[in-house]
């Protein structure tokens, strides 16, 4: 054949190649390989357990487990007082027990190993023991088959090994010299001293350290030391008489009394409202906890979004009497106006809408004034409240509430019209206090008629004076959804009712009590109890909305509202001058939705007498179960009763939902 000439490349047999240049090898594939030659020497010499080395091995150890594939060992006769605090600690932070499920091969369990000894010793040296001596051996491996690449003891299968580590802890070091800065020139620095507790010959204890300098920064600042700082600890190890010397720099700054509190916006919440509010009051020592306290008091109004609470130095300290520190509260506006509405519905009340708007500061500081409604089947109200949050005080509330009302229900039907003003101490789920009070002013004219007078019967009015006064005493553990403690409370309200041209006094009592025992962990049994009793007047001087009923989600559950008492002739309940109930149930806390749910039985008991004595006579008895399911904001409550001794009229179930326990 001819030549091709347009093409100019040799023939593949008469070309001459390069040589080919080896690669260079990986350092990452050699450092695996290097990995994987340790890990098969460690794990090749690993033997069935109880065949180990006796090297390796702390003759009869005290063995502890931490996970599937870990055990630490310790020596049988060791004084070692922190050994469980040390094992809770490396089971925490273990990578081989958070691991010890993964289907590991034999490189990845020995890089696990490497990193536990050296948590190991971390975890020592935190309690004090820093020439502590920790082997790591592995047993428990199961050899399967046998192959060129594993030799004549077969394959070692990575998940049946048990790593163990002997534990061997030596001398705990201790505590030399403590170096507190200037706490020594503090006027009571026995007693910042006091609360520093470790001295000289205690055992070197991280954790302690820390937490003991947390302590000394505190009583710094419960003690009048606004300006305080208190650095990082110091340990410096001496190996050789095996001790540490201990140095936390602290500036004490001098001791401090409160002076003024300053607003940012005195016309929206003064400084002087502010003073109301704080639980110090110029010229008291300084206490950080103070601050802090008004700062969740501030939040707690409601009517801001955002504050922040700052010291400033007013006068500083001279010749051994505290300086002033004046407190500065910037604050930020939350929305102060709120529309709300409720529509809801039972087979007792029918239809019931409510709404309302509120404007929470319209007079400042927390002045506020609240318009509301109801329009329902029983009921119709239109009615306007004041309200001023904190007045002379903290959490003292000045009430006054004018409102127009029409209420028919199975006892009575009534047209009212009342001023009700009252000044009280509140109790806060922020501060629940042991003992709050109220005293009241009531004014009221109504026009009542017995529901079963008929329509064409007459109507009573009454002009009605009253001064309700009330106190409790509360030992409970929570607002709420109390768990042991007790409360005990009594009102009283002298009246005077006057009723075509006749006046009739009285005084209307009622006590109530209640207790909670915690169970056998889970279980809290809850017991209740309420007396009342209005002396002084019959029964037909006092209008019938001002006299005892029982039955409902709050008294006898299973029972209709109203519906426990004496009835008339037509079966409508009468009311009484006298009222005795009784509740008991365990509240059963489950496993369901992480613990939030509990079951409740529950038995309860009433009656209602037209006599001014308590007694139990004629007692109606409910009882049924209920579900609890709590929320950050306290548990809601579904009760589900039946009337054991039900007479004529009464429904056969009762379901009650609400937030709260039901005592």
């Amino acid at each position: 054949m001819a030549a091709m000439p347009e093409i100019a490349l040799p023939w593949p047999g008469e070309a001459d190649l390069p040589a080919v240049e080896p690669l260079t090898p990986d350092p990452d594939i050699a450092l695996a390989e290097e990995q994987a030659k340790q890990a098969g020497q460690l794990l090749d010499a690993a033997v069935p357990e109880g065949d180990a080395p006796a090297r390796t091995r702390i003759a009869d150890a005290a063995v502890v487990k931490v996970g599937g594939q870990v055990e630490l060992a310790f020596p049988p006769d060791a004084a070692l007082p922190d050994r469980e605090a040390i094992v809770d600690r490396f089971a925490s932070l273990s990578t081989l027990k958070a691991l010890d499920d993964d289907d590991d091969n034999l490189a990845q369990l020995t890089r696990r190993a490497k990193e536990d000894i050296a948590l190991l010793q971390q975890v020592l040296r935190v309690y004090g023991y820093y020439d502590a001596q920790v082997v790591q051996s592995v047993a428990g491996v199961e050899r399967r088959g046998q192959n060129a690449a594993t030799g004549p003891g077969g394959r070692i299968d990575a998940n049946k090994a048990v790593v163990r580590f002997d534990v061997v802890p030596g001398p705990q070091y201790t505590l030399a010299a403590i170096d507190l800065g200037d706490i020594a020139q503090a006027a009571d620095a026995a007693k910042l001293r006091a609360a520093f507790k470790l001295a000289s010959g205690d055992p070197v204890n991280s954790d302690r350290i820390v937490a003991e300098r947390l302590h000394l920064d505190t009583a710094l600042g419960e003690n009048g030391y606004a300006f305080a700082k208190v650095g990082e600890p110091a340990l410096t190890i001496d190996h050789e008489p095996r001790t540490g010397d201990l140095a936390i720099p602290v500036e004490t700054g001098g001791r401090y009394a409160f002076g003024r509190i300053a607003s940012a916006m005195p016309k929206f919440l003064s400084g002087h409202h502010l003073e109301e509010i704080a639980r110090f009051e110029p010229g008291d020592l300084y206490k950080r906890s103070l601050v802090d306290d008004l700062r969740q008091a501030v939040l707690a109004t409601g009517l801001v979004s955002t504050v922040t609470v700052k010291t400033r130095e007013a006068a500083a300290p001279v010749a051994g009497r505290p300086g002033t520190v004046d407190i500065d509260v910037d604050l930020v506006k939350a929305p102060l106006r709120t529309i709300a509405g409720l529509v809801g519905y039972s087979t007792g009340e029918g239809v019931r809408l409510e709404g309302s708007w509120e404007h929470r500061n319209l007079f400042p500081p927390e002045g506020m004034l609240r318009v509301r409604g109801v329009v329902g089947t029983r009921e119709q109200l239109a009615g306007v409240t004041f309200r001023r949050n904190n007045f002379w005080g903290r959490d003292q509330v000045l009430t006054a509430d004018l409102y127009a009302q029409t209420r028919d229900t199975d006892a009575y039907n009534a047209r009212t019209a009342s001023f009700i003003a009252s000044f009280e101490r509140q109790t806060t789920l922020l501060f629940q206090k042991p003992f709050v009070w109220s005293v009241g002013l009531e004014a009221v004219a109504t026009s009542e008629k017995q529901d079963s007078a008929g329509k064409a019967a007459p109507r009573t009015t009454y002009f009605i004076g009253a001064l309700p006064l009330s106190a409790q005493f509360d030992d409970s553990d929570s607002l709420l959804d109390p768990k042991k403690g007790f409360r005990v409370g009594l009102r009283l309200s002298p009246e005077l009712s006057v009723q075509d041209g006749t006046r009739s006094k009285y005084v209307k009592a009622q006590f109530d009590a209640s207790g909670y025992f915690p169970v056998a962990g889970k279980v809290v049994l809850a017991a209740r109890t309420r007396l009342g009793t209005i002396q002084g007047a019959d029964l037909a001087a006092i209008a019938p909305s001002r006299r005892f009923y029982a039955g409902g989600g709050g008294s006898v559950r299973g029972y209709g509202f109203q519906a426990v008492g004496p009835r008339d002739a037509t079966n409508n309940p009468t009311g009484g001058r006298s009222l005795a109930e009784f509740s008991l149930e365990a509240r059963v806390r489950t496993g369901l939705v992480g613990g939030a749910v509990s079951v409740v039985p529950f038995v309860d008991a009433g009656t209602v007498g037209t006599g001014a004595t308590p007694s139990l006579s004629d007692v109606q008895i409910g009882a049924g179960v209920g579900l609890r399911y709590d929320t950050n904001f306290g548990p809601i409550r579904i009760d589900l009763g039946t009337p054991l001794n039900r007479r004529k009229g009464d429904s056969p179930v009762g379901v009650y939902i609400a937030l709260g326990q039901a005592f």
